[in-house]
């Protein structure tokens, strides 16, 4: 635990008009955990294409997906050059690699390390962050009133690692809505109130860039799969096809993130009346997309491999339900930074759903084609509405 600080140290653990608002090597040393979680998560899901392990894997996402959020808000609030900020996101990093190890039998017997893990990290930032606050008591509260909400989930969490089947599930499913729930609400601790809106503000440069960072991240989980399935299965030329479809479908759902949105990012946090709002939304939006590509990967890890003379009803999900479920989070973050949808968006999401009936009767590296012609239309389709206009501006709505 960390020695008490005077009061002027204590001051300098805090974010302030000096610290770099660059995302720090450390950070990104920290994200690398993160692309072996997510290629064991979608490649789980594309060895069991069921509606159980569709459940089990939204948990497992959910779950590492909000201790890199909360630790990114950790260093959004604190100086990640401070020796006890440091410590802790070291601390977190192993964490989340002791849940990363557990993900494969999470639902099975090694449920507990996964739980337990999950929850030392949540419940284990205050007694960095507490004493380094030490005279800096309304502040103070803020690791408080997180560490009472992770407390009553935590009960969830542990119980739910010693039951087995649907019991687990629920029991997660319950502590994640807790856990969710806590931080759209500010953390509200009775005799405390809320996180003061003060309190919630954010750094356009760093905040942006970290986000983007972990879209990059999980596009990496996509590249990782076409690489190890092809180093296996290269022999054959529907092999070398799958190969290009995956690889041209990885190109466009970047494409698609940061045009324009995605570059736009800060300039839109910066415009915002209430730019803490932002660490409100922007967890949900980019887990929708997260989960997209996550999805997508699984599809990949499918169309690489022996395929059937048919796509199979759960193919057909994953390889289009992917794509979707990233379009409809990027249609939320667009709505977010520009306060409008465009019509490509749900188009594109319509589009996969009417080609869903068809590719049940082709081979699964058409429903992959299909994918990817649906996002090359979306991505054209950005580039025809901003030729020849200005560039447009964040206008968002808070």
């Amino acid at each position: 635990m960390p020695l008490p600080q005077d009061p002027a140290r204590s001051a300098c653990v805090l974010r302030s008009a000096r610290t770099p608002t660059r995302t720090t090597l450390l950070e990104l040393f920290f994200d690398l955990v993160y692309v072996v979680a997510l290629a064991l998560i979608s490649h789980d899901l594309a060895k069991d294409l069921t509606w159980t392990q569709g459940a089990r894997t939204t948990v497992l996402l959910a779950a590492v997906w909000w201790t890199w959020v909360l630790t990114t808000f950790l260093t959004e609030l604190y100086d990640p050059g401070h020796p006890e900020i440091k410590a802790l996101v070291v601390t977190v990093m192993f964490g989340v690699l002791l849940m990363t190890t557990a993900i494969p039998q999470a639902f099975d017997d090694r449920g507990l390390i996964f739980a337990i893990a999950y929850v030392a990290i949540h419940l284990g930032r205050a007694p960095f962050v507490i004493p380094a606050l030490r005279h800096q008591q309304q502040l103070r509260q803020r690791p408080i009133r997180t560490t009472v909400w992770f407390s009553v989930s935590a009960v969830p969490w542990i119980v739910g690692a010693t039951v087995d089947g649907d019991a687990r599930l629920a029991l997660w499913s319950l502590a994640l809505a807790i856990d969710f729930l806590g931080l759209w609400l500010a953390y509200p601790v009775p005799g405390m109130g809320v996180i003061p809106p003060a309190h919630r503000n954010a750094t356009a440069e760093h905040l942006a860039e970290r986000f983007q960072q972990f879209v990059m991240i999980s596009l990496g989980d996509a590249i990782l799969v076409i690489g190890m399935a092809y180093s296996v299965h290269h022999a054959e030329l529907e092999m070398a096809a799958s190969l290009v479809i995956a690889f041209i479908t990885t190109l466009l759902l970047w494409q698609i993130y940061v045009y324009k949105a995605g570059e736009l990012l800060p300039g839109f946090i910066k415009a915002a009346r209430f730019p803490g709002r932002f660490l409100k939304s922007a967890p949900f939006t980019h887990l929708l997309m997260v989960a997209g590509v996550v999805v997508t990967a699984a599809g990949f890890n499918l169309v690489t491999h022996t395929l059937p003379p048919r796509t199979p009803p759960s193919w057909a999900v994953v390889i289009l339900g992917g794509p979707a479920l990233f379009l409809l989070g990027r249609a939320c973050f667009e709505g977010e930074v520009f306060n409008r949808v465009s019509p490509s968006r749900p188009g594109g999401i319509l589009a996969l759903l009417t080609a869903a009936p068809a590719v049940l009767f082709l081979p699964p590296l058409a429903a992959a084609l299909a994918a990817a012609l649906v996002l090359a239309g979306v991505a054209l389709a950005d580039v025809r509405r901003s030729r020849g206009r200005p560039p447009e501006m964040p206008k968002p709505s808070w």
